[in-house]
């Protein structure tokens, strides 16, 4: 009989011998040949350390998962014991490792949502996290999917980088096993919406209802509004009352508008709409508001070659015209005068109601300068002034501020043939004249010089009347005649057939400036300022002064006169004689 004694630690000893064998026993005969790769299996973490995270999955070894794979907001989101699914990447029976992997467990899973997805064509929520060549990256379920340019929205988006870190719905359109890729659409949802919405708007839609809808493009000439699957034009005239340059001075992209349905073809799908008709028409009672002569104040809105426009009420605009702007300034353009965004006083001229216009002026806010001109300088005034500017037509002259007097060039001598003012004048010169006329209504004040005395031409005639003899000097030779003058500023004509019987080819040869020759008045007009003279018709008989016409013998025995008269006479008597002795000579023969 066996007396050994069995005490706790030698039993300790045959248990752990016993757990060990019966670990291995299973360990041999366990068949692993269920774990297969490409597959996700559920395993248990037995162990956490900084670098990996041990999975059993009842395989002959743990598989070791970086740590990272379990990481979420920066902790580690498993615990010793956690029950997990990781995808068998790959095993060696021999060896008896096997390689796991958490990432593609869960993509693996999320492929498999996402395929149930395409199949029944729900949606799924996910966030564009970047952009990259040709569309966006975005995130679902902790895969990234691929969002094309073209399905981001129904038209281009203008600034693309404002969708990312944005969450959107979109729809599985492809996916790639194989390569793990996934296609999205968000495009083809908004289409759907657009669509259904458009159906329900087509049967509820008239003229004459007011809708809301949203900016969605600007143009030139209007703004495209999305009225929730229907797009509506909203003209720029139908914008506001006012005159307004660019519907960017009133909507931007996005704004939310409530407008007035102008007119509406359901077949062509076509709505125009309005804006300022949702307010009353400022034109209605116009006439009332602003009757003719009504002063009031404007703001100047724009400026245009003939004129401004004034802006007097909210949808209200006036012209002041540019010959309404100044009294006595001559204006080439009204921005000599104003500028956009200046307030002026105007008076209303007139309203057309037909046509909504109104006529303003600047001006008459200011009594008329030439009312007060007309009755300070009536006609016969005289006054001194200096000369302010000097042309080939005259002189103008400072009257009062803004109003200039012109005298002519006509004005300026009753006898000085002038060619140009400036031979007598220059700017700043202080001349005296008289007022000839004040035409307020065409705002024309003239004056003249030579009406401060007598015209000298009114005497003349009892000067100088028909049959006088006097002695001028010539001042000018023309072909028809000879201009002498026979007084200062005071000339008379002898027209080429008063000077001589006989025809004279060419005054120039016979006369020289400067000559003083003697002739007889034919003719004499104060009124038409004609003084004719003649030469031939001084008669022989004629009386002279003491000393005058008598002749005298030259060195060839020709007689010589006085006076240029006489001489040219004496050649015509000669001339007369040889003529007549040649036609008796050829009488004879």
């Amino acid at each position: 009989m066996n007396n050994t004694q069995t005490t706790p630690e030698s039993m300790n000893d045959f248990d752990m011998e016993m757990d060990f064998e019966s670990q291995l026993e299973n360990y041999l005969n366990s068949d692993f040949g269920d774990i297969e790769e490409g597959v996700i299996v559920s395993g248990e973490v037995v162990k956490i350390d900084d670098t990996y995270i041990l999975v059993d999955v009842n395989f002959k070894s743990e598989g070791q998962i970086p740590l990272d794979e379990f990481m979420e907001n920066g902790q580690v989101a498993v615990k010793v014991g956690d029950t997990v699914d990781v995808y068998v990447v790959r095993k060696n029976e021999r060896e008896g490792s096997i390689v796991l992997s958490r990432e593609k467990a869960k993509r693996m899973q999320v492929l498999d949502e996402l395929e149930k997805l395409l199949d029944s064509g729900d949606v799924v929520v996910g966030r564009i996290v970047r952009r990259i060549k040709g569309g966006y990256v975005v995130e679902i379920k902790g895969i990234e999917a691929f969002l094309p340019g073209s399905h981001v929205d129904l038209r281009p988006v203008p600034d693309m980088d404002a969708l990312v870190n944005q969450d959107f719905e979109f729809r599985v359109l492809k996916i790639n096993r194989r390569r793990s890729n996934v296609i999205v659409s968000r495009r083809v949802l908004l289409e759907e919406d657009r669509d259904r919405k458009r159906g329900e708007l087509l049967t509820t839609l008239e003229e004459g209802q007011a809708v809301t809808g949203v900016v969605k493009n600007i143009t030139e000439y209007g703004v495209f509004i999305d009225l929730g699957g229907l797009d509506g034009l909203l003209h720029i005239t139908d914008m506001s009352w006012k005159r307004i340059k660019h519907p960017k001075e009133m909507v931007q992209l996005g704004d939310e508008l409530t407008l007035k349905v102008l007119s509406f073809d359901k077949d062509e799908k076509k709505v125009s709409l309005g804006l300022k008709q949702l307010v009353l028409d400022p034109w209605a009672n116009i006439s009332e508001k602003y009757p003719e002569g009504f002063k009031l104040s404007g703001k100047v809105t724009n400026l245009v070659d003939y004129g401004a426009f004034v802006e007097l009420e909210p949808g209200v605009e006036g012209l002041v015209h540019i010959s309404e702007m100044s009294w006595t300034r001559k204006l080439r353009h009204p921005s000599q005068m104003v500028r956009p965004g200046d307030e002026v006083d105007v008076i209303i001229l007139g309203v057309d109601v037909d046509r909504k216009r109104i006529s303003l002026g600047m001006k008459q806010v200011a009594p008329n300068p030439w009312d007060l001109v007309a009755e300070k300088y009536p006609e016969g005034t005289i006054l001194e002034a200096s000369v302010k500017n000097i042309t080939e037509f005259g002189l103008f002259i400072g009257i009062e501020d803004g109003i200039d007097g012109l005298i002519h060039v006509s004005d300026l001598s009753w006898t000085k043939k002038i060619r140009h003012p400036n031979e007598l004048y220059k700017v700043g010169d202080v001349v005296r004249a008289k007022v000839l006329t004040v035409d307020k209504e065409n705002e024309k004040f003239t004056l003249g010089i030579k009406q401060l005395a007598d015209d000298p031409w009114l005497d003349v005639p009892n000067r100088y009347p028909v049959g006088t003899l006097l002695t001028g000097t010539i001042t000018n030779i023309t072909d028809f005649g000879l201009f002498v003058e026979v007084e200062e500023g005071i000339e008379g004509l002898v027209h080429v057939s008063e000077m001589s019987k006989k025809k004279i080819k060419s005054p120039k040869e016979a006369f020289n400036e400067g000559d003083a020759i003697e002739a007889k008045v034919i003719h004499v007009s104060a009124d038409e300022r004609r003084l004719g003279l003649s030469l031939k018709a001084q008669e022989p008989e004629r009386k002279r002064p003491a000393g005058a016409g008598e002749f005298r013998t030259t060195q060839s025995g020709s007689m010589t006169g006085s006076n240029l008269g006489d001489m040219i006479r004496q050649k015509m008597e000669e001339n007369a004689e040889t003529e007549t002795e040649t036609e008796a000579e050829t009488e004879e023969e």
